[in-house]
């Protein structure tokens, strides 16, 4: 029996029982603890000791990005600081201790399964005992906890401080991304009152292919087809939802529509998406230093891919003053371009791009804003998330033009809904019948979609 089973058992074990039933003087000596500590507090207590006796020990110059050798040195010290500390465990005891020393040191600490999990999208952590995760769009509480606020601020730190970025009450708020580029937000106090707060996005290992979107229902064949014609024809589409409905995800497969052929510029805060052609430049904003200097923001990117020879460029997310620059870019030969942007319909869409315009600090009359994104923008995409946790592409909209000071819309697909069963939104993305103006712009490109793209001459068939 291990030391750990016979701690359990002691606890639990009436005090007129034998003493020979209790753990040897020896025994007792290897693992320090009160006597009214619970079990778990012996293993917690064993685990820290063992890893600060690990860290002290490690040389601080090995290359922590060598995985496999750092593996092999950190079990070879393990195996030996047990000996030493003649501490006796069972295989799978030893193994398990193994395993969260090793995601303490190289890792995230107890949110290393959780990012090894697959049906896990999304972590939340509130404070350090609180932490939740979002499975099929459903967020549920694990039993995973830190052991204290000090433990989640060491993983915050080991996330950030790699990326240059800091974190501290000077500086309470910051984004970050992970080596697989899974986007991360924290926020510590005073802002926060529950403690350090980590929010991590999960990025599939895999990234999501076209096949993926049609098979989980978030658009279809058709839908596809007509997006693909529209990016290869050099197309300015705007990626519109509201938070957590995968308009980063979506824009990432989009984006392989794009030629090979051609030089993609990225520019993002965090840099998330994942690009599979061969000429892309990735730019990434930066936050000020701690005097308040040297920040680079999205709008000074935008401004300077415009000397960079780009053939896309792609925005992550437009959020102000940049917008103006992205549909200027749009409008003056930089064909083709994406972005996203906040909002929960593609009218909505444009009416808070325009705001995001006026951000930019020029005193422009609305109706030249208002031309400015009626000539720049050519489609928009809405997504949203359904209250079965599905995310789902609701329209596709064409922008046509002006009418007065109104800029027009048409919807080219829109998603029906024709029931909900078993917990699950019944519909699907359809052809409205109508044909887009910039029809003549795909077949520039020797594109021709046939009809039955739109629905016409195709029943209209209900669910």
């Amino acid at each position: 029996m291990s030391l750990l089973r016979r701690l359990e058992k002691r606890e639990h074990t009436p005090k007129e029982k034998s003493e020979a039933d209790s753990p040897s003087a020896a025994e007792q000596k290897s693992v320090q603890r009160r006597p009214a500590s619970p079990p778990r507090d012996a293993y917690r207590d064993l685990k820290t000791r063992v890893q600060n006796r690990l860290l002290a020990e490690i040389d601080p110059s090995m290359d922590v990005s060598q995985t496999a050798e750092v593996r092999q040195t950190i079990r070879r010290m393990y195996d030996d600081v047990l000996e030493e500390e003649r501490v006796v465990l069972s295989r799978a005891e030893r193994e398990r201790l193994f395993e969260q020393i090793v995601a303490e040191i190289l890792g995230l600490g107890p949110l290393e399964k959780l990012l090894a999990d697959d049906s896990v999208t999304e972590i939340m952590a509130n404070g350090s005992k609180k932490i939740f995760v979002e499975r099929k769009g459903k967020i549920i509480r694990t039993n995973v906890t830190f052991e204290s606020d000090e433990h989640l601020m060491r993983i915050i730190e080991r996330i950030v401080a790699p990326l240059g970025r800091r974190i501290d009450e000077s500086s309470p708020t910051v984004d970050a991304r992970l080596k697989d580029g899974s986007r991360v937000n924290v926020v510590i106090p005073p802002i926060s009152l529950v403690g350090p707060v980590l929010t991590i996005r999960k990025f599939f290992k895999k990234p999501l292919t076209v096949q993926d979107l049609i098979r989980y229902g978030s658009v279809t064949a058709e839908s596809i087809e007509f997006l693909k014609a529209c990016v290869e024809s050099a197309l300015n589409i705007v990626i519109s939802g509201g938070t957590g409905t995968g308009k980063t995800t979506f824009l990432n497969v989009m984006s392989g529509f794009i030629p090979a052929d051609e030089r993609i510029l990225t520019i993002e805060n965090a840099a998330e998406l994942q690009l599979r052609q061969e000429h892309v430049v990735t730019l990434e904003s930066r936050p000020p230093n701690v005097e308040g200097k040297g920040a680079v923001t999205i709008q000074d990117l935008v401004i300077n891919s415009l000397r960079m020879r780009p053939d896309r460029i792609v925005v992550g997310e437009c959020r102000g003053g940049e917008s103006l620059d992205m549909l200027q870019a749009m409008n003056t030969g930089h064909e083709g371009s994406m972005t996203t942007l906040h909002a929960n319909n593609a009218r909505e869409a444009l009416s808070r791009l325009e705001t995001m315009v006026l951000m930019a600090g020029m005193e422009l009359p609305h109706r030249a804003i208002r031309e400015q994104i009626a000539g720049a923008i050519d489609m928009i995409v809405q997504l949203s998330r359904f209250r079965d946790g599905s995310r789902r592409v609701i329209t596709l909209t064409e922008i046509q033009g002006m009418e007065g000071d109104v800029i027009t819309t048409s919807d080219i697909f829109k998603f029906e809904q024709v029931g909900f069963e078993d917990g699950k939104v019944i519909g699907s993305l359809r052809p409205t019948g109508i044909r887009p103006k910039f029809m003549h712009r795909l077949e520039e490109h020797g594109i021709h979609l046939p009809p039955s793209v739109f629905g016409v001459g195709q029943q209209r068939t209900r669910f």
